[in-house]
């Protein structure tokens, strides 16, 4: 069974992350300019949550606040589950469906080691039947 750890070492555990103290616009613009749709949120340097798109269109436009005038610490999402490098793929699929959420942190201990997103688990999946389509293609040919 693939693990969490799988799809860090694929795609590297460097974090993306933002201050709680900065504006929204500053979170846009940073997700704009790396091409993702979440940032960590930090706050004295340690991890206090985190800040997606989602946030942005249901806390900022939806409630009719400003990202100019809007604090990241004010909408990020905060109490995630948290899980481990050696959480296997199918629990995150679990997590994250039974949450309806689509980024999980990932911790050992209490030092975040990186993230993961839906389209990360989805990949890896992609990854493993692929790779068990071509053994047992192997097996049927020998």
């Amino acid at each position: 069974m693939k693990k969490v750890s799988d799809i860090l070492t694929r795609k590297g555990s460097s974090v993306v992350a933002i201050d709680a103290n900065a504006l929204v616009l500053d979170a846009l613009r940073l997700m704009a300019e790396r091409n993702i749709g979440s940032v960590i949120v930090t706050e004295d340097g340690e991890y206090a949550g985190l800040i997606t798109e989602r946030d942005y269109a249901r806390k900022v436009i939806l409630e009719g606040r400003s990202s100019d005038g809007t604090t990241v610490r004010e909408i990020m999402s905060t109490g995630l589950p948290r899980i481990l490098p050696n959480s296997s793929i199918e629990t995150c699929m679990h997590i994250m469906s039974d949450s309806n959420i689509r980024y999980l942190p990932v911790f050992i201990y209490d030092k975040l080691c990186g993230i993961i997103s839906i389209s990360d688990v989805v990949a890896e999946t992609i990854l493993f039947h692929e790779a068990t389509i071509e053994h047992l293609k192997s097996y049927i040919q020998s």
